[in-house]
């Protein structure tokens, strides 16, 4: 059972860790000569700071058990440590000019995750997110395939429609089934109308976590001749977890196959925001990367970051935070970090098996990863979707914080006899389990949505 006592978002004693280690890092530099130090105003540095605390109380408590909502994840401690660290120097991954270490130390993680998914060779680096790194798969894809159709399922993340009209590309919806997942009938009647270049297989969509059908995918690839990009941002490293069903586990063996993958860092990476990573399997794309620039100071003759990335300036501390974490915590199956990716979709799986018994509860699509959805039982959609709305405040007030998704009727009563549809949708409950710590908190999570339920009404 969890335990009782509050839970601290900041360990005081890592704050002595971070005084010594900025002390090592300072003796590297031991050598300069003396300069003058600005002097600051510390009492107001420290009243600012205290007016910062106080605003920052205007926040849900992204940290704690209880906040179970969007796709929050407290970063690792030695992510925030090594960061702070960082920004001792505050390197800029652009140029080696302005960040040799941090520039290694983003190639070797980088490559790490690229080991995940066994791709010894690979072209790609971090950004400033997913949508960034989304970007850079289908501007490589409208390089490559210049006038053909971008397609990914309704269920993907609306950044794909919006990069596509960004880039110029055309850009096609593809209806989902009542699993959350591409509809293959769908696809194949798109392909037949139109001269598809790129489909975006969504591995966790960011609504229900449903992971699209990779292995037919990867069939129609060969038929067609269309590249094929992941957008695992969410899900991707899932691909360490070994308590997956067998459909999520057959999509994510066949990863390696695709042609590029995004994965997000700053989700289940434990990595501060923003921190996205881009993947390219085939390493000649960089060609279409190359620029001269007759103003970027390169002194090396090494590959530097900005030449194969669409962003300029980026956050070295980024790369440093993601390089010590991965230290720590090898990116291995069975090791640490993937056990608590086991215990995510544990949570998730005790919360659906529990919510689905409560005859209170409509459940429908079993999580796949470790998103859960639901909806108060009801006659009708539209009042099903009042009710969600109103536990949704009912467990706010009693400490409990959860989200809202507005999804087809069909992922909730998948054979139409619990829910007449006055509306093709229904506004459902949902909730991300994300931290490991879910696993012990399920049960008191689970008697907080039964008293707002009865609540509600």
């Amino acid at each position: 059972m969890p335990h009782t006592a509050p839970v601290d978002p900041v360990d005081q004693s890592l704050l002595a860790i971070l005084g010594r280690s900025i002390a090592r890092l300072e003796a590297g530099f031991a050598a300069l000569p003396t300069a003058e130090r600005v002097e600051h105003d510390l009492p107001a540095i420290e009243a600012v700071l205290a007016e910062v605390a106080h605003r920052m109380h205007d926040n849900f408590p992204y940290f704690h058990p209880l906040y179970a909502g969007q796709m929050l994840k407290p970063p690792h401690p030695v992510a925030r440590l090594a960061y702070a660290l960082a920004m001792v120097v505050n390197p800029n991954n652009h140029a080696l000019d302005g960040g040799r270490a941090s520039s290694a130390m983003e190639k070797e993680a980088v490559a790490a995750i690229a080991a995940m998914f066994a791709w010894p060779s690979h072209l790609g680096h971090l950004t400033g997110g997913g949508t960034m790194a989304n970007l850079e798969a289908l501007w490589i894809a409208g390089q490559l395939r210049p006038g053909a159709t971008i397609v990914a399922s309704e269920q993907a993340h609306y950044t794909h429609a919006r990069i596509s009209s960004v880039l110029g590309l055309r850009y096609r919806s593809c209806p989902s089934d009542s699993n959350g997942r591409m509809d293959l009938d769908a696809l194949d009647r798109i392909l037949a109308e139109e001269k598809v270049g790129t489909v975006v297989a969504t591995i966790g969509t960011t609504g229900v976590g449903a992971v699209d059908p990779l292995p037919a995918l990867l069939e129609r690839r060969e038929r067609h001749g269309f590249r094929l990009h992941a957008d695992a941002a969410y899900g991707g490293y899932f691909t360490l977890a070994e308590n997956l069903g067998p459909t999520a586990a057959g999509a994510f063996a066949a990863l390696p196959e695709v042609d590029s993958l995004v994965i997000d860092p700053h989700k289940h990476g434990l990595q501060p925001y923003g921190c996205g990573c881009i993947l390219f399997r085939d390493p000649a794309v960089g060609i279409l990367y190359k620029h001269e620039s007759p103003y970027t100071y390169f002194s090396s003759a090494e590959l530097h970051l900005g030449e194969i990335s669409l962003e300029c300036s980026r956050p070295g501390a980024a790369a440093v935070a993601l390089w010590a974490t991965q230290r720590l915590m090898p990116l291995v199956r069975g090791g640490e970090f993937a056990g608590m990716l086991h215990a995510s979709r544990k949570a998730a799986l005790d919360l659906h098996r529990r919510l689905s018994t409560d005859p209170r509860m409509l459940t429908g699509l079993s999580p796949e990863l470790d998103i859960v959805i639901w909806a108060p039982r009801a006659g009708t959609a539209r009042t099903a979707s009042a009710r969600s709305r109103r536990v949704f405040e009912e467990a706010a007030r009693r400490g409990l914080h959860l989200a809202l998704a507005e999804l087809p009727v069909a992922f909730i009563d998948p054979t139409s006899t619990r829910l007449a549809r006055d509306q093709p949708t229904v506004t459902c409950l949902r909730s991300v389990l994300m931290k490991p710590e879910h696993r012990e908190w399920v049960p008191r999570i689970t008697a907080i949505i039964g008293a707002a339920t009865e609540s509600a009404g």
